[in-house]
């Protein structure tokens, strides 16, 4: 296969996923979508998806907070620039590092076993039984991963933001009530209405790419059983450079 087949087997792969996310968006706008057994899966791929992981991913969000913080006060404080440090770790840190990184531990820890169980069900020809029995797959497994995966990177990376923003006033001024006039300020200042629903956007942005390329990687898979890994690969490198893609435009709208 030359380059040129790559290339369009690329754009290829790229068109179906981004048809499968329509799919999605008009699934989740229709009522008969909103079913017990829909809500049911919902509740199931939240527990798998956010609860399993949360213990694991709080420790990794409040070491790679403390690392990060107290490097950037100790570089500020041998400059002079202690007072723009704490501006500094809520811009770069809260508001640009904690929702990739977020939405890449979700995708490594999700993505590809997503992607791999509709490639399985594909190929044993679950979605056909499903449709034969007048169950719509959207239901049971294509919505319900989506919306769980994009509230499970909200909520992680709002929970890893509010361990940093905590994380960092301890470091700032310990213990002591004295700091918080002057920290509130710097709030105020950088978690603007503006930078919040960026914020909000984004996080959701991430959380649905982070289900729905999966997704539609695995559906790629033909009834070859070795089509499989091909797929979850794909799928995989398409997933990280959305995500970076996303971040990337995210940056350019806010600073450019």
């Amino acid at each position: 296969m030359n380059e040129a087949d790559h290339a369009v087997r690329w754009f290829q792969a790229w068109g179906r996923a981004a048809r499968f996310g329509f799919a999605v968006v008009a699934a989740v706008l229709s009522p008969k979508l909103y079913t017990p057994r829909a809500r049911d899966a919902t509740t199931r791929q939240v527990y798998f998806t956010a609860w399993q992981v949360l213990p694991g991913f709080t420790l990794f969000a409040t070491l790679l907070g403390v690392v990060v913080v107290e490097i950037t006060l100790s570089t500020a404080r041998e400059f002079a620039l202690e007072d723009y440090a704490l501006e500094l770790i809520f811009r770069a840190l809260v508001l640009e590092l904690m929702p990739l990184l977020t939405a890449l531990f979700v995708a490594l820890r999700s993505g590809a076993a997503i992607s791999t169980e509709i490639a399985m069900l594909r190929i044993g020809g679950e979605f056909h039984d499903l449709a034969s029995a007048g169950i719509e797959p959207f239901e049971r497994d294509f919505v319900p991963r989506v919306a769980a995966a994009a509230a499970s990177v909200f909520a992680l990376t709002t929970l890893a933001c509010v361990f940093v923003v905590a994380l960092s006033y301890l470091l700032m001024y310990g213990a002591s009530p004295w700091g918080f006039e002057p920290f509130t300020r710097t709030v105020a200042r950088v978690f603007t209405p503006l930078a919040i629903a960026g914020f909000g956007v984004k996080c959701v942005a991430f959380g649905v790419v982070v289900a729905v390329i999966p997704i539609s990687a695995g559906l790629d898979a033909t009834r070859d059983p070795r089509s499989v890994p091909v797929a979850v690969m794909g799928g995989m490198v398409r997933l990280f450079f959305a995500l970076g893609l996303i971040e990337i435009a995210g940056l350019a709208l806010k600073y450019v």
